[in-house]
């Protein structure tokens, strides 16, 4: 199991739309990842099954998408994964020892938002 290094991805738009499952095939396309996932696949999300990273489904909370050719974070995307961390849409299905670590990463793209991460908020 592994938590994807911080990219420090551009930010997309505050206000752009989020779609998870039409960024996931533009991300594939942009990484050149039609038959297997590859490294530029895994930038794109937070957390992967490193005994699984051949699959597709080994990948989750997906938080980029590709706008104008380049891999850019989406906010909304950011704050679905987050949602998900604090058990919305069933939770994630991590390993605890990995729980605090996607927190930490999620938590950098709410600072470079401007903004603190729903677990840090008072």
């Amino acid at each position: 199991m592994a938590v994807t290094s911080f990219q420090d991805l551009p930010l997309a738009d505050r206000d752009r739309a989020w779609d998870g499952d039409a960024a996931e095939k533009r991300v594939r396309e942009w990484a050149d990842a039609q038959d297997e996932p590859n490294q530029k696949y895994r930038d794109a999300h937070v957390w992967y099954d490193a005994d699984k990273k051949e699959n597709f489904t080994a990948y989750k909370l997906l938080i980029a998408d590709v706008i104008d050719g380049r891999l850019r974070a989406v906010p909304r995307g950011v704050m679905a994964a987050a949602n998900v961390m604090e058990g919305g849409r069933g939770g994630a299905d991590l390993p605890e020892r990995d729980v605090d670590r996607v927190k930490s990463h999620l938590a950098k793209y709410y600072a470079k938002m401007g903004d603190d991460a729903p677990w840090d908020r008072d």
